[in-house]
């Protein structure tokens, strides 16, 4: 079940809230409720692409293995010639 929660917003931010939500004939609820969900998306992707990150730097670090930056330009220029190629192998 939702629960309320208020938000307080400076005066200028409000109206100007108000005045997009009139232009898309939408409520200013129904507004704060999608940029709240669109930041919410937004920032557990940004917090999984950084724990993708922290994990792709800890394995390098316990193996080595590795592809170069030409390597890894060579392969997706492949791609974007429509070449559907594996990619490179990883090496130390």
């Amino acid at each position: 079940m939702a629960r309320p929660m208020s938000v307080k917003l400076d005066p200028d931010t409000r109206a100007r809230l108000e005045r997009l939500a009139e232009s898309r004939r939408r409520t200013p609820h129904w507004m704060l409720r999608e940029a709240v969900a669109q930041y919410v998306v937004r920032e557990e992707k940004r917090d999984s692409f950084r724990q993708d990150m922290v994990t792709a730097w800890e394995e390098y670090q316990a193996t080595g293995l590795h592809v170069t930056a030409d390597e890894a330009d060579a392969w997706l220029k492949s791609l974007e010639d429509g070449n559907e190629i594996e990619p490179p192998e990883c090496h130390i």
